[in-house]
């Protein structure tokens, strides 16, 4: 047996509760023992709701077990729809009620409830939460989307934003952000589901001209049937980073049918400042650096494209623990050279992160706690989140805005480093030492005589150690080069190597 204290995803019914606490007029009624209802916990504090999520539980104990627990769900059902009057019943069991068969569905349909009931089959041994919450949403969209009403003539191009749930990575300020940028473009939103939707919302998706899936794992299965049944085009282009809004605007374009947009104006009128930042000198010392990223697979593949392209990092790693979009994580990393990591076990992702010896992690909230135990910098990219995911300000990851909170989020934990890095290597130097003082108070000025000797004029810097010294930023190379130099004199070094640069490094670290 292995024991974890961690895992990327929930059981499938915490996707479903997703789902019914994303929406409007939804009521959840789950057969569960008590030691499965966590749903406030995970909605309230995690989230910071202002209401409690739509779910009911049976919550039967151990001594029920000899008894009639079918009883129980289906006083809870009828409890809860005169409770709640909801527009649709969402009910199942969860991996603790499902060994004790008492099929949710069918006790809720023999009610003969006013309500439409949805009856969720979420194999709990075999499936887990990303895709207990597409399921959920798939059956809803079926149940409720049935007819496509005539186009007016004359409107807008209008489309569906697909994807977005409660306990998402930054879905609520994505949104945002997309619904905006779709405005400037000329393109209606006409529903946003889960996240705001209610079933009578889900009846009017067949009013769009196309839809956009913002969260594959979520709405895929969804969209595909919503191209069968009306025959509506899907946009799968993710809006994260500048390269990836370019594209989406372009697929939206394409598929709403509208002229030729100068991207380029709508980029600096919407305030992006990311290619700006990485062309500029402050950020020109962090090309190269070596990131490794692990999440859902729509945050990972669009964190290496932006890492690689726009940020001009060295990828070393690349991972997910969505095993249904598996496939386009394996694509990805290949195109980086790279052999994809696909588990959902936080010890392989600890020892691969070891291995690649990254300078940044970009992850979830578990990589988050690796890196800190590895002294690495660290930014969160992706679920599963804690509540510090969920900040009051405005911060998406979509759009050209998102871009820029891609800048500030990844570049700052580097520069972290870099400052805690500088304070170690320079701690024994005559300026910065423990006892020396503040220097704009011009106190205790040591004499030219007194500063640390140069390297023999007969010794030298090789190249590569000159470029590797060239990357450090030049308000405190002359530092790093006079402790290079007294490290290699101290030890009869002729020459200064890369090897040297580190040694020296090292040394002053201690």
């Amino acid at each position: 047996m292995e024991l974890s204290l961690w895992t990327y995803e929930g059981p499938p019914h915490v996707g479903a509760m997703r789902i019914a606490a994303s929406m409007r007029d939804v009521h959840y009624v789950l057969h569960a023992p008590q030691g499965d209802t966590y749903a406030d916990l995970l909605f309230t504090m995690i989230e910071r709701r202002r209401t409690r999520p739509p779910v009911t539980y049976t919550t039967f104990q151990a001594r029920d077990l000899g008894g009639d627990t079918a009883g129980l769900f289906k006083n809870a059902a009828r409890e809860a729809v005169e409770r709640y009057r909801p527009q649709a019943l969402l009910v199942g069991a969860s991996c603790t009620a499902e060994l004790i068969q008492d099929d949710p569905g069918g006790l809720a349909r023999a009610l003969g409830l006013d309500v439409p009931v949805i009856a969720l089959e979420l194999p709990s041994y075999q499936r887990k939460e990303n895709w207990g919450a597409a399921e959920t949403f798939y059956q809803l969209v079926r149940t409720f989307a049935v007819s496509k009403p005539e186009r007016v003539t004359g409107q807008p191009p209008r489309c569906n934003l697909l994807g977005s749930t409660s306990l998402g990575f930054r879905h609520r300020d994505d949104l945002r952000e997309i619904t905006g940028l779709l405005h400037r473009l000329g393109v209606a939103v006409n529903v946003t589901a889960p996240l705001g939707a209610a079933p009578s919302d889900l009846a009017r998706l067949g009013e769009a001209d196309f839809n956009i899936v913002l969260y594959p794992e979520i709405a895929d299965q969804a969209a595909a049937y919503l191209a069968r049944r009306f025959g509506q085009q899907t946009v799968r282009s993710i809006p994260i980073g500048v390269g990836g809004t370019r594209d989406f605007i372009e697929e939206v374009r394409v598929a709403a049918g509208l002229d030729p947009l100068d991207v380029e104006a709508l980029a600096r009128a919407s305030g992006l400042n990311l290619p700006w930042y990485s062309r500029s000198v402050d950020s020109t010392y962090l090309t190269g650096k070596r990131v490794f990223i692990f999440g859902d697979a729509t945050h990972a593949v669009a964190a290496a494209r932006v890492a690689v392209a726009e940020f001009g990092f060295t990828l070393v790693g690349l991972g997910s623990y969505s095993r249904e979009q598996a496939r386009s994580v394996r694509d990805a990393a290949t195109a980086h050279g790279l052999t994809a990591l696909i588990t959902d076990d936080h010890l392989d992702v600890e020892a691969a992160i070891e291995a690649a010896q990254p300078e940044l992690v970009l992850g979830t909230q578990m990589e988050r706690h690796i890196a800190k135990r590895l002294g690495i910098g660290c930014a969160v990219i992706s679920a599963p989140v804690h509540v510090q995911d969920f900040p009051a300000r405005f911060s998406p990851q979509m759009g050209f805005e998102g871009a820029n909170v891609l800048f500030d989020s990844w570049v700052h934990p580097l520069m972290m480093g870099l400052e805690e890095h500088l304070l170690a290597m320079f701690r024994e130097d005559f300026e910065f030492h423990p006892e020396a003082p503040p220097s704009h108070l011009g106190a205790q000025v040591v004499p030219v005589a007194d500063l640390p000797a140069a390297i023999p004029a007969e010794s030298g810097w090789a190249p590569e150690a000159e470029q590797e010294l060239r990357r450090i930023p030049i308000f405190v190379r002359g530092k790093a080069r006079r402790n290079t130099e007294l490290f290699a004199r101290e030890r009869g070094m002729s020459m200064i190597t890369v090897e040297t640069l580190y040694d020296a490094k090292a040394h002053f670290a201690r």
